[in-house]
């Protein structure tokens, strides 16, 4: 119950679903029914979700289908280097 007070009080915009629960929701209805709690409770302090751990296209469906605004896994894609997202880096070479 602690936790559920500090996230009330917590100023954030995004609430992230912690991935220990999120890989099981298709075996664990406990976890499913954890991470359903969290995306409504998140909803309705007007945050956004962020599902972590998404490793399959069935949990991303599950996800989806009960309102998870983002997920992260390697379901979704694999980790890429950040120069794959800013080509010549992160840093302007000088001179």
């Amino acid at each position: 119950m602690s936790s559920f007070a500090y996230l009330k009080n917590l100023p954030v915009d995004y609430l992230r679903i912690d991935g220990a629960f999120v890989q099981d929701i298709m075996e664990d209805e406990i976890d499913f029914a954890m991470v359903r709690s969290i995306n409504e409770i998140g909803h309705v302090m007007g945050k956004q979700t962020i599902a972590e751990f998404v490793e399959s296209r069935a949990i991303l469906e599950r996800l989806r289908g009960i309102g998870v605004d983002y997920a992260q896994g390697y379901g979704i894609a694999r980790p890429v280097p950040l120069d794959g997202f800013f080509p010549g880096g992160l840093v302007e070479q000088v001179g």
